[in-house]
């Protein structure tokens, strides 16, 4: 292959051999709760605490963050591949969708914040940038929590979600 010549799927499989943490973001907009699963996150800053995530420009997600600037991150555990795999599944229902996912408020947003996850954050928007089918969202961290000690981490590795202790 030369350079250039990049496929798309040719680069996700290549990319799929980087392992990458597993969240759900969420977001409360006139009264609903929205969530997806996101597996593009990463820690930015300390100073000021920032954080990013990526979200293709025509999520259902996306669009409810052009009208709040406030939201959460649940840090998925080892044991909540359920949780992601509902959250990522096309064409579940936008109201409702958390029927089945036990959560509780953000202190801040009021966004879920995932049952059992191995660390939470809530978040308001900082940036948004556009980056290809993709936008990268910053946002600096507002409240944090950390789960329990015991609890592993959920990881995206080759196309499969992967619990990691």
């Amino acid at each position: 292959m030369s350079l250039g010549d990049v496929t798309p799927d040719a680069f996700r499989a290549v990319v799929s051999r980087l392992a990458s943490g597993v969240v759900v973001v969420s977001a409360v907009q006139r009264g609903v709760a929205h969530a997806a699963t996101v597996s593009s996150f990463a820690s930015v800053s300390l100073d000021p605490p920032l954080l990013l995530f990526c979200v293709h420009a025509d999520a259902r997600l996306r669009e409810v963050l052009d009208d709040v600037d406030t939201w959460a991150v649940s840090v998925l555990s080892d044991a909540q591949a359920d949780v992601a795999d509902w959250l990522a599944s096309p064409g579940r229902p936008a109201v409702g969708q958390l029927d089945r996912v036990p959560h509780r408020p953000a202190p801040v947003s009021g966004a879920a914040w995932v049952d059992g996850a191995a660390a939470w954050f809530d978040c308001r928007t900082e940036a948004v940038h556009p980056a290809g089918d993709h936008d990268v969202v910053v946002g600096r961290v507002l409240a944090a929590a950390e789960g329990g000690a015991d609890g592993g981490a959920l990881v995206h590795l080759r196309g499969r979600l992967r619990g990691v202790r």
